[in-house]
Order: C-alpha cells, then structure tokens, then sequence
C-alpha cells in the first residue's frame, strides 16, 4: 500500500503555543502537590518530554505501555499492558499523558486499571482528542487539540512505527481503500 502525508492539522508553532498553555495550568493546579506525570508509551513520549519541560513545578514521570493498534489504522477492541509503571502510585497525584483519545477504549481501560491502584486524584492530559458524533469520552481534564475523525500521523504518532519524528500533526493519505 502507498501510503502519503495529507493536510497538516496542527502545526509546530500551535503545538508549542498550547504545550506552554497546558504546562501553565498544569503548574498552577498542582503547585503544591506530589505529582507523578505516567506518558503512555510510544506515541505520547514527544508531547511528554514537550509538556514536562513546560511545568514549572517540581515533578516525577514513569511510563505505562499499552496496545490496541498493532500495526493497523484502526483498533483492534483489545487492550493489552505491554509495560506497567515502575513506580506505586497509591496516594499519590495522577497526570496520564495520553498522545490521543480515539474510541476511549484505551483511556477507560487504563483509568480503571490505574484507579484500582488508589491514587490520592488522577486526571488525563490528551494532546489530541478525536472529535465523533455520538462519542462518549471519559472526562479529560487538559486536552491539547479537538482534530477531525481522520488516521493523523506525526508529533509522536505512528503509522506502522513511521512518521513519529515530524514536528506536526498530519493526515495520513492512502491510495487503497482500508
């Protein structure tokens, strides 16, 4: 399958603009907290190491790994944890780091997963969200953008483990129908 690269849907200086935002709020909503910032292993590490450059407060990271994509364009409805955090979060304060919500499917799962842990709050930082009709998402606190229901690649997101290395968020075009 050719594959190609379609309309640029964030671009680079919007991404920097609103990590700086977020980064903002971040810092003033958990200025006085322990905060533990979990990036969602592979796709959310760009904007992780972005938005946690930006927060002005003390804080630690650790990554979960998770799948449900595989090497195909759209879910496969099973979450699997390829990687589970290395550090215990009970009593502790939460930010998930998601690089995008699409069915919700993995976010659910992981909230779940994670709040059978007890943590002290947990709350979810999307830098995408996938806007659908009739979609129930779970509650996401800070979200970077609402994009169109379109395969994006780029800023960290993947297609078949290419294209993660761009500076913005693009559609991916294909010339054979999926």
């Amino acid at each position: 399958m050719k594959t190609n690269l379609g309309e640029v849907l964030v671009n680079e200086n919007q991404i920097k603009e609103r990590i700086d935002e977020l980064g903002a709020e971040i810092s003033k909503d958990y200025e006085d907290k322990n905060l533990l910032v979990v990036g969602l292993l592979r796709g959310a590490v760009v904007f992780l190491a972005d938005l946690v450059r930006s927060i002005s407060t003390p804080i630690e990271f650790d990554f979960i790994a998770v799948s449900s994509y595989g090497t195909a364009t759209k879910t496969s409805g099973v979450v699997r944890i390829l990687k589970d955090l290395d550090e215990e979060i009970e009593n502790r304060h939460i930010l998930l780091v998601e690089d995008m919500v699409d069915t919700g499917l993995t976010l659910n799962y992981l909230l779940k997963n994670l709040r059978s842990r007890r943590p002290e709050s947990l709350e979810v930082c999307a830098f995408l969200v996938k806007q659908r009709e009739g979609q129930t998402l779970p509650f996401i606190k800070y979200a970077g953008f609402m994009i169109p229901d379109h395969y994006v690649v780029g800023y960290g997101l993947d297609y078949s483990e290419k294209y993660r290395n761009l500076p913005y968020v693009s559609v991916l075009k294909s010339e054979q129908n999926e």
